[in-house]
């Protein structure tokens, strides 16, 4: 078992260089099984979720070379074995992607239902109902979904709700269909724009990602390319808050300030100070925090892979703040891990109503999730004396290498086993 190991109160300084997109990685390491040709990825994370990818892809056939800290060949002309098991599906979401890509190639998919993050009920009907429209006939035994389709043809697909994963999964289906297919309330963000982009540098013919309207020419062959994955826009974010939770003064490198502008915003409404370069942001101290209401909505809006991170620096802010989350129904599991440390923070509904106090206390909390992982790295940063954090397995889904990312900032964080825990104990808070 690992934990990390936090002591805090000390101020992040200096410039720390994001990676690439989570969320756009995990999509189009699983596209490249459309293509005849192998494909370069460059900014590619080295996170454990596109390792898990990674092995899928090799389970199925696939040869993956990595030619440099990220940078990785894949070939998956090799690939015969149209099916992911529930051994690999099981550890995260992302696993659904297989779905439209095998789809895509074979036409037809055998794919566990996913795992991943447990926040609520996150259920597949709209990818199905895209893969239906497309042609394909589904069904879910023993909790795997088969998919089959004699040929896949062009339609209209409209999503009920907006939904990130449905969008792509449609995208990454339609793309080699037959006829021309329009995806209508599909999702905007970033990374819905780089799987398009991915795909049209391979030779698909999309339009209109970034929009609600996506419009898809259905093409027969994909060729090799050179792609390079977009800066991860959660992370920088992650980044950003810890900067202000600490009153550090940070540079944040690789970055696309359009990408966070909701956050930047209400970054600036808490009164942290922001300074936004071509691809870098600064945070600095701009005098003390400010308490204030935010709503998660999907983008442009707040995101809400950003609310536990937000929610955790305004347990620092004067005043009541309230944050609302309906996207996902446990987005909250991390309160009471932030009440262990002091936070006065409690769930009402979809919404934390948060008192600020003037300073956490370190403590051991557990990790419940990814983002919300992350939110309490962010508190243990802020926080006086000593926390430990377990199941971190959570945030290394996400995050690449975040002890020596913070550690360069002045952080003093350690990454250690069980044993290494029994054999140095930690002092106690005072």
């Amino acid at each position: 078992m690992e934990k990390f190991v936090i002591n805090g109160g000390r101020q992040l300084n200096g410039e720390v260089t994001i990676s690439g997109a989570k969320n756009a990685a995990v999509a189009i390491v699983a596209a490249t099984i459309l293509c005849d040709e192998p494909v370069i990825l460059e900014n590619c994370p080295q996170i454990s979720d596109i390792t898990f990818c990674m092995k899928i892809l090799k389970s199925m056939g696939a040869d993956i070379k990595l030619l440099s800290k990220n940078r990785v060949r894949f070939d998956t002309a090799g690939i015969i074995n149209p099916g992911v098991p529930y051994e690999m599906a099981r550890v995260m979401r992302a696993s659904s992607y297989f779905l439209g890509t095998l789809l895509g190639r074979f036409h037809e998919a055998h794919v566990a239902l996913p795992g991943g993050c447990d926040l609520g009920d996150r259920p597949i009907d709209q990818h199905l109902k895209a893969f239906r429209a497309l042609g394909a006939q589904d069904s879910i035994d023993a909790g795997e979904v088969h998919l089959h389709a004699d040929s896949l043809v062009g339609s209209l697909i409209y999503f009920d709700i907006n939904s990130v994963g449905a969008t792509i999964n449609a995208m990454l289906a339609a793309a080699k269909a037959d006829g021309y297919t329009v995806i209508e309330n599909a999702a905007k963000e970033p990374h819905v724009v780089d799987v398009a982009n991915f795909l049209n540098s391979m030779g698909a013919d999309i339009m209109g990602a970034g929009t609600d309207t996506i419009k898809i020419r259905g093409v027969k062959r994909f060729r090799g390319v050179e792609y390079s994955v977009i800066p991860d826009q959660i992370e920088a974010g992650t980044f950003m808050v810890a900067a202000a939770a600490t009153k550090g003064n940070v540079l944040i490198k690789n970055v696309i300030p359009k990408h966070l502008e909701s956050i930047t915003a209400n970054l600036r409404k808490i009164g942290v100070g922001v300074e936004e370069f071509d691809d870098a942001i600064r945070i600095y101290p701009n005098g003390e925090l400010k308490k204030t209401n935010i709503r998660t909505m999907p983008h442009p809006g707040f995101p809400t892979d950003m609310q536990p991170q937000i929610s955790t620096l305004l347990t620092l802010a004067s005043g009541a703040s309230v944050v609302t989350d309906d996207i996902f129904d446990n987005r909250f599991r991390y309160v009471n891990e932030l009440r262990r440390m002091g936070a006065d923070i409690v769930v009402n509904g979809k919404a934390v109503i948060i008192q600020g106090v003037d300073r956490l206390k370190g403590a051991s909390v557990m990790a419940p999730d990814l983002r919300a992982g992350a939110a309490l790295i962010i508190a243990g940063l802020a926080a006086e004396g000593t926390t430990e954090i377990g199941d971190i397995h959570y945030i290394e889904r996400g995050y690449e290498d975040i002890v020596g990312k913070l550690s360069s900032l002045g952080a003093d964080i350690k990454r250690i086993t069980i044993d290494d825990f029994d054999k140095e104990p930690i002092k106690k808070n005072a």
